[in-house]
């Protein structure tokens, strides 16, 4: 059942309703949802959008910025939909006027458009389920013609075979006519092959037969060669004979030899203390990178991109199917209308730059088509390419998308929590090894440089030697630590934490959790079951710059589970992406994009180095740029 259908400009002004469906609001502002989570993220390409209880699909008019979507109940799968918004949108466009606002008179046009579409819908179920029968019939006469083939076929082959027995028969084939070759032995070694189907004997050809006494000679050679290796066991050499094995000395650099240095700087003691190395750490490590403004320089991508232009108008092919006044006319008057067949070429070339920075492929393959949605039926202007103009659209594409939607200032959020009394919780979730216990010492370190109080909550109970790592961090930066041990609930530890940083009015409260794969049930059980029980004011997903296409299957899977196993009526899902090894990848930076791209979170801190002040803010120009280059 169609529930509503509407006309509207990429400004947001509504020009047209169907009355007929109603005007009541639907439940969840479905259409709300469709705009921001998707038409402002460039997943326009999207054949549809599920919004429960509804289903809602939509078509672009781009020269004159039109966009029409229809809703309707998701149960119901109806045919003509996508039918009825193409007819619509090439009768609206007939009559749309800039300066016009009322559009009353559609209504009969639309009555009458979705009676043909449901009338073609219909026809095309008929035919569908004629379809259906026929193939059932078929199939069901199948076995019937097979054994009626089957019994003739054998028919014709016992009557070939007796044939055969005979001698006689004119369909035996090259190799079961009789001949004195075959009649005879074989001189040459070969043997000789009895026919089961007719009974006749046949030799194989001399050429192609296997020589027994070639076989024969083999194995007399076969049988010395191991007589002699075995005499030469038997006689040979006792284990005392055989050189011993030196150990591996150091290498001397020069005449005289060095005296031997310990390497092992551990302290000998063996307590494993630390006395002394927590002290005036934050002095010595200096100013987080967060606090540190990054100024991109964008004349040097401009150079590049003047250099890239310059050589494609050079090459011969631009000006193979176009003389140079017909192009130069066609730069000044512009090329009409943009055609789906003109942007493959260069959302091809994209679509490959994107895949070779580590942009997962199927983020790259929905981006260009939602890039060519934006662009299909466009006027192309003047002196400008087809190239230039995906290039520029591409690009406005990657920066909506990289762009937070909502803000990002952390320490905004932790005074606000102060101001009501609580501490600030941050949990840090991800799979195994990517440097979850590192970043969050990181944070901690840039919190600590704006006087806020940081507690640390060490809930990986799992892994060996997790809770001593949290508390040689918490030593060295001289903050506060929660541990409980090993093999305790995570979820409690935390919840214990909580309390006793409400109790000491501490800041910020950062929980370590323990590494999980997105695979693994029980783990991810255990993960939801300490984000529904504390509600954390913010998850953070930890994970690494190296990855590709694995990173949209963990942050995929992790919301899903974390969905699935919630027992609230507001699930949490993964609310930002702290990005690791930053440092490590040069230009392959497209697991930023895949990471936001997939899970609409933002990335809210990078990981870029060893040392406490390694941690930055996201440049998203910087990272366009670099994705494009």
């Amino acid at each position: 059942m169609l529930e509503q259908l509407l006309i509207f400009t990429r400004g947001g002004l509504i020009l047209w309703t169907c009355k007929e469906l109603g005007t009541a609001l639907l439940k969840g502002s479905p259409i709300d949802t469709l705009i921001k989570s998707c038409l402002l993220e460039d997943r326009s390409a999207d054949s549809s959008f599920d919004c429960d209880p509804y289903t809602l699909k939509w078509s672009f008019h781009n020269d004159l910025g039109l966009v029409f979507v229809a809703v309707y109940q998701r149960i119901f799968h109806l045919l003509y939909v996508d039918d009825l918004l193409a007819s619509i949108k090439r009768e609206f466009c007939q009559i749309y006027d800039p300066k016009r606002m009322n559009y009353d008179d559609f209504d009969e046009t639309f009555r009458q458009l979705r009676r043909e579409a449901e009338s073609r819908a219909e026809e095309m179920r008929k035919s569908k389920q004629l379809l259906q029968q026929q193939q059932q019939l078929s199939s069901m006469r199948g076995p019937a013609a097979i054994k009626k083939q089957q019994g003739n076929g054998g028919g014709q082959q016992r009557s070939g075979r007796s044939k055969g027995g005979k001698g006689t028969g004119k369909d035996d084939g090259p190799d079961s006519k009789p001949s004195k070759e075959n009649e005879e032995p074989n001189k040459g070694g070969g043997r000789v092959v009895v026919s089961k189907d007719n009974g006749s004997s046949s030799s194989e050809d001399v050429s192609g037969a296997f020589d027994v006494s070639k076989l024969q000679k083999m194995r007399v050679k076969g049988g010395k060669k191991g007589d002699h290796t075995n005499t030469t066991n038997k006689g040979g050499a006792s284990k005392a004979g055989e050189p011993k094995k030196t150990a591996k000395k150091n290498r001397v650099w020069g005449d005289s030899p060095k005296e031997e240095v310990k390497l092992d700087f551990t302290d000998g003691g063996g307590d494993g203390s630390m006395e002394g190395e927590g002290e005036g750490v934050i002095e010595v490590q200096g100013e987080s990178m967060m606090d540190k403004e990054e100024n991109y320089d964008s004349s040097e991508s401009e150079e590049e991109e003047e250099e890239e232009e310059g050589d494609v108008a050079a090459r011969p092919d631009a000006s193979k199917k176009k003389g140079w006044f017909s192009s130069m006319f066609q730069s000044i008057a512009g090329n009409g209308v943009i055609e789906k067949s003109d942007l493959g070429p260069a959302l091809k070339a994209l679509k490959d730059r994107l895949m070779t920075k580590n942009v997962a492929e199927e983020i790259a393959e929905k981006i260009c088509e939602s890039v060519s949605a934006s662009l299909e039926g466009k006027r192309l202007g003047s002196f400008t390419r087809i190239s230039s103009t995906v290039q520029t659209a591409m690009e406005e594409a990657l920066t909506r998308i990289l762009t937070p939607r909502r803000s990002i200032d952390i320490l905004r959020d932790v005074h606000a929590a102060r101001e009501q009394g609580k501490p600030y919780v941050i949990v840090f979730v991800g799979v195994n090894g990517v440097g979850k216990s590192t970043n969050l010492a990181k944070v901690a370190y840039w919190l600590l440089q704006h006087n806020l109080s940081v507690q640390l909550t060490a809930c990986d109970t799992f892994r060996s030697g997790a809770v001593e790592q949290l508390r040689t961090h918490a030593r060295r930066l001289q903050i506060d630590i929660f541990e409980k041990g090993y093999e305790k609930d995570p979820a409690m530890v935390a919840k214990e934490s909580i309390q006793k940083a409400h109790r000491d009015h501490t800041d910020v409260v950062l929980v370590d959790t323990a590494g999980r794969m997105q695979d693994k049930d029980d783990l991810m059980r255990e993960l939801s079951k300490l984000i529904n029980l504390n509600t954390p004011d913010l998850v953070l997903f930890v994970g690494e710059a190296l990855v590709g296409n694995d990173a949209v299957d963990q942050l995929t899977k992790f919301n899903q589970k974390l969905a699935d196993l919630s027992n609230s009526s507001n699930t949490r899902l993964i609310d930002g992406i702290l990005l690791t090894k930053f440092d490590t990848i040069d230009d392959k930076v497209g697991a930023a994009l895949s990471m936001v791209y997939i899970s609409g979170a933002p990335i809210m801190f990078v990981g870029c180095g060893q040392s406490y002040t390694d941690l930055k803010k996201l440049n998203v120009k910087s990272i366009v740029k670099t994705l494009l280059k």
